[in-house]
């Protein structure tokens, strides 16, 4: 599988993400699942069935500043999270925290603080009710993932129930920050791109991407039962150990993460928020020869 990205001011760049040789047997990255395979044998996606409805989604990228610098000196960390070789999708690929939008991702607009629906709306290309679910959603998803709540400020209280709570869908997110007298902080987030799922896949998603700091006196934890080990790391980091074949990135994870490389600190990531267009991404799959092609326009 090779990813192909499509820039009107240069030829196209290509990444090679799996290839087979007679003598050595390497892994072949669906999009959404690795696999192994042998000398003869490539992923073929379904293309001729019929294309799934892509499902709203969000994803944050956690940022921080590490203690001491990484690669070029750099000090912005990301948090990763490996999930489950199980899991229906993307198992077995590291990845930031995130997930589908859910139907109880509505809130009491009294607890919303921050640029309004309508703003994140433009950003997004979207509604602005459907703007205000993926905001729901990405502050729930880090919460249930890693223990991060974009909420109050300074340190804050919540019950100690309310992450199981959220997973179980025992309680939504606006019930949790009722309890705790928090408003939902969507200040501390920021819009950075929207990945549409090729239309190949049975499983689509339109995601929205998010960069946020960690709030000072909050921690990231690895307490999910999506993932086998999450952890810190320096984008240039994860991307060498990608390229040697030690983490499996989905293309947008690794579009991602060389985006975030070219920035120092998370200062300069948050700087270049004010004046980044956020792009929609649609991928496209086909076929060269017997390899399989993402192909990434713009």
């Amino acid at each position: 599988l090779r990813l192909i990205r499509e820039s009107p001011r240069s030829s196209a760049r290509v990444a090679t993400f799996a290839a087979a040789s007679r003598h050595l047997r390497r892994r072949s990255h669906r999009w959404n699942q690795p696999q192994r395979v042998g000398v003869s044998a490539f992923y073929s996606p379904r293309m001729s069935a019929p294309t799934a409805a892509a499902r709203p989604a969000a994803t944050v990228v956690l940022l921080r500043d590490a203690p001491a610098p990484g690669p070029g000196g750099a000090t912005v960390q990301v948090f990763l999270q490996r999930r489950v070789t199980g899991m229906a999708f993307a198992g077995g690929m590291t990845v930031f925290p995130g997930g589908s939008v859910d139907t109880g991702d509505r809130l009491d607009p009294d607890l919303w603080r921050g640029p309004e629906p309508e703003w994140w709306a433009r950003r997004f290309g979207c509604t602005p009710a459907d703007a205000a679910r993926l905001v729901i959603a990405a502050v729930r998803e880090t919460f249930e993932e890693c223990g991060v709540l974009l909420a109050g400020s300074g340190r804050i209280s919540v019950d100690p129930r309310a992450r199981d709570d959220l997973l179980a869908r025992r309680r939504t997110l606006g019930d949790v920050l009722h309890a705790a007298g928090l408003p939902l902080r969507a200040d501390l987030l920021a819009p950075w791109a929207r990945w549409v799922t090729p239309e190949a896949e049975p499983r689509r998603y339109d995601t929205a991407f998010f960069v946020a700091a960690v709030p000072p006196g909050q921690e990231a934890d690895a307490r999910t039962t999506e993932a086998v080990e999450a952890n810190w790391w320096h984008p240039a980091d994860a991307l060498a150990c990608a390229h040697r074949g030690e983490l499996l990135l989905m293309p947008p994870t690794q579009h991602t993460l060389e985006a975030i490389a070219e920035h120092a600190d998370v200062a300069a990531v948050r700087a270049a928020v004010h004046t980044r267009l956020v792009q929609v991404h649609r991928p496209v799959l086909h076929r060269d020869g017997r390899r399989v092609v993402v192909t990434v326009p713009g």
